[in-house]
């Protein structure tokens, strides 16, 4: 089991639409091996966030069925997504059937503009929010660094932001780490999750380090040798990160400056001739 480091080490505690929840990596549940490998990863980094998608589990039908009794046995929070949506509509409809089926107005929000690189369509994001948000739903939505359009859906009604790291699936990291540290320090009192593209855990590390509250993945652990193994490491990253973020990480110099001090330190002339 992930230790769990206390408020007072890693600052104020994770908490969406005022809901506090004790880890700060949410894992999406496609791709696994088997149910059981999935149950079991989120069991060991003790995930409290886990996403699902309306559209492959009401395929399933009676399968669907019973994913959705093991994901109620694990106590985890449910966080449906409009995986797949290429209009505010089709997002919005999408959104009103996982609230009835998820029985939560969670709702983590994808409008896709672009089948290679699935990137979200930021205008079509901030209409679907608002619809949403008018309806009483609790959106997360899915979304670039673009700092207008951040603007644009907290003024829609969403309370937390999820930038992308990279495009789906890539596991490149963070690709523009500079565009996620202007926009961590532009909205400083945002809960703010790093959402896809991460394929190592140095890459959560990193996002942590930034100041990001939670980040969110689902193909590298599910797609890794040892998906268990791999949801743990990512894990202890997520918490390494944020701890390094709470003591105050040292600045970087351009010169090297000596950890000791050459002030004061003895120097002895040696008669070399004795």
């Amino acid at each position: 089991m992930i230790m769990d480091l206390d408020a007072a080490a890693t600052g104020s505690p994770f908490a969406p639409y005022g809901t506090p929840v004790r880890s700060r990596l949410l894992l999406g549940t496609a791709q696994y091996p088997s149910p059981q490998v999935l149950s079991d990863a989120i069991r060991t980094a003790d995930v409290s966030i886990v996403t699902v998608s309306l559209r492959r589990e009401a395929a399933r039908a009676k399968g669907g069925e019973r994913f959705w009794d093991m994901i109620r046995g694990l106590g985890v929070h449910v966080l449906p997504n409009t995986a797949g949506c290429r209009t505010p509509k089709e997002a919005v409809t999408t959104a009103q059937m996982a609230r009835e089926l998820f029985g939560t107005d969670w709702i983590k929000l994808e409008v896709i503009a672009n089948d290679d690189t699935l990137q979200p369509d930021l205008f079509g994001l901030v209409e679907a929010a608002g619809t949403l948000a008018r309806d009483g739903f609790k959106v997360f939505p899915y979304t670039t660094e673009d700092l207008g359009a951040a603007e644009r859906l907290l003024a829609a009604g969403c309370e937390v932001l999820m930038p992308w790291g990279a495009p789906i699936g890539t596991g490149r990291g963070l690709a523009n780490p500079y565009a996620l540290r202007t926009m961590r320090a532009y909205f400083p009192g945002v809960p703010l999750v790093v959402d896809a593209g991460m394929g190592a855990p140095s890459h959560a590390a990193q996002a942590m380090e930034m100041g990001y509250d939670a980040v969110l993945l689902n193909t590298a652990v599910a797609k890794a040798g040892d998906p268990i193994r791999m949801a743990a490491a990512f894990a202890r990253a997520v918490e390494a990160g944020r701890l390094a973020y709470a003591a105050g990480l040292m600045e970087a110099r351009d010169m090297a400056s000596p950890s000791t001090p050459v002030a004061g330190t003895p120097f002895f002339d040696l008669d070399l001739k004795a």
